[in-house]
Formats: structure tokens, C-alpha cells, sequence
């Protein structure tokens, strides 16, 4: 595969995969492009993207960040994840690693690679033939529209009220929820408490 054709992307949303109703999506989007890569993956995967990208500590390492803090401790720097291939449906990732001045590519689950990314925050990219494939082209007028970082869905059918809230309030539940490891809830209240600091 041509390593020029390569092109960066960042990540965009998390949200319900409408196809398939126990599944996510996770939407990576082209920097300086208007493509969008829209992958499905499952809640657990979503969850453990969602907690990195919204920089929530866990009170004990979840899987990701054991791994993180392995390749840490061994001086193994994870310098990009690609997304090389779409084959019959699924997408393929690797991960390139340098140790000791070695590069090294490394199978992986997408979700996966895609986690470690936000964990280390190292680039993401794909080839024009994954996105010639499976991406999305997104009109110049909808960029704006596209949702921040963030679980779009939820399995809850009401939102809860924190609207009505005082940050302390909103404090005290947040390390709850992370205390219960109850992330999504988490980024919720942490959302609504940002959402305040800014206004």
C-alpha cells in the first residue's frame, strides 16, 4: 500500500449505529476534508473511546489504559493507528510502534486501535481506498452541524434533569457515576457542568 495515499483523520462523534440497534458508531473525519468514516462497533468499545476522549479518569485502569500503561513503561510510543483495509464489511487497523528505534505494525480491532489513539493522542489515518470504499462526502454547509466529541445516543429514555442542578450537585454525582464506572453518565454531567463554566 502506497504510504503517500495516506490521509489523517480525527475523530468526530460516537453515536447509536442506526443499522444495527446494540451497536455504536464511531465517525472519523477527514482533516481538511469533508469525508466522513463512519464505523460500527459495540458499547463497550464506544464506552472505553468516550472515556479518553472526554478525559475522564477511572478509578482503576479499564483494559485500554493497562495497555497504555504498559507500552509506557516499556518505552513502546504508539506513533499512529491506520485503518489499512475494508475486507467483506470489516474494517482492518494496525498499530505502528516505535521501540528502541524500531518501528513495529501491529494487527488490531479497529475500535481498539481507535481507543489507544485518543489515549496517546497520536494520529489516525486510512488510505483513499478505505474512504473511496466506505466514506461519507458531507456538504460544505453541514460541517457545522457535525456533533462534538461526545456519546450522541443514549439508552435512557428520558435525559436526566441536571439542568436543575447546583455544580455541586452536579460535583458530587459526577464522582459517583465515576465511582460506579457509569462513563456515558459521567460525560453527561461533566458536559452540562463545561457547559455552565463557558457561559
Amino acid at each position: 500500500m502506497n504510504e503517500q495515499n495516506k490521509i489523517e483523520l480525527e475523530i468526530i462523534a460516537l453515536s447509536h449505529s442506526i443499522t444495527q440497534s446494540q451497536s455504536y458508531a464511531v465517525v472519523l473525519g477527514e482533516k481538511n476534508g469533508s469525508r466522513r468514516l463512519p464505523i460500527v462497533i459495540g458499547g463497550f468499545e464506544a464506552q472505553a473511546i468516550a472515556i479518553a476522549i472526554e478525559e475522564i479518569e477511572p478509578t482503576r485502569p479499564l483494559t485500554h489504559d493497562l495497555m497504555k500503561n504498559i507500552l509506557t513503561e516499556f518505552n513502546i510510543e504508539l506513533k499512529e493507528v491506520i485503518i489499512s483495509d475494508l475486507i467483506n464489511g470489516v474494517f482492518y487497523a494496525r498499530l505502528v510502534c516505535e521501540h528502541e528505534g524500531q518501528l513495529h505494525h501491529i494487527d488490531s480491532r479497529t475500535s481498539d486501535a481507535i481507543a489507544l489513539a485518543a489515549r496517546f493522542k497520536c494520529p489516525i489515518f486510512t488510505f483513499e481506498s478505505v474512504m473511496d470504499t466506505a466514506g461519507i462526502e458531507i456538504e460544505e454547509g453541514e460541517l457545522s452541524d457535525v456533533e462534538p466529541p461526545s456519546i450522541i445516543g443514549s439508552e435512557e429514555k428520558e435525559p436526566p434533569l441536571y439542568t436543575a442542578k447546583s455544580i455541586d450537585e452536579l460535583k458530587t454525582m459526577l464522582n459517583e457515576a465515576i465511582e460506579q464506572e457509569d462513563y456515558e453518565k459521567a460525560a453527561r454531567i461533566r458536559d452540562e457542568i463545561n457547559k455552565r463554566s463557558t457561559n
